[in-house]
Parts: structure tokens; C-alpha cells; sequence
């Protein structure tokens, strides 16, 4: 399996939470589609389906 460079990794890992914490998904469109866009790219660079997942698997990765 393929897997993404750690930096990558790393700034996904990062835009996600600093999006979350904005609570980015109740915001306006253009943030629900920035989560979605990080979130979606979090799961094809892991290789899982669900965000949580892929956030616990990069985090394992970057160790």
C-alpha cells in the first residue's frame, strides 16, 4: 500500500482540527467544503472511509 509523506500527513492532520475547531462544518459553504475537501483527502491518503479513522491511522503513521 501506498502511503503519503509524513509532512503531508501532518498539514492534513492540522487543517482538519484547526477547521474542526472553528466548527467548521456548521459555518457557511465554503467551510463545510474546505472540512469536506481535508477530510476526503485524509481518507484517500490513509486508505480509510470515515474521518476518524484516517485522523487515528495518520496520527499512527506520523510517530
Amino acid at each position: 500500500m501506498l502511503m503519503a509523506h509524513p509532512a503531508v500527513l501532518r498539514v492534513l492532520v492540522e487543517q482538519y482540527e484547526a477547521l474542526h475547531t472553528l466548527n467548521a462544518e456548521d459555518g457557511g459553504s465554503e467551510a463545510r467544503r474546505r472540512i469536506d475537501d481535508v477530510a476526503y483527502t485524509l481518507c484517500v491518503s490513509t486508505g480509510t472511509r470515515d474521518v476518524e479513522t484516517a485522523l487515528d491511522t495518520a496520527r499512527r503513521q506520523l510517530l
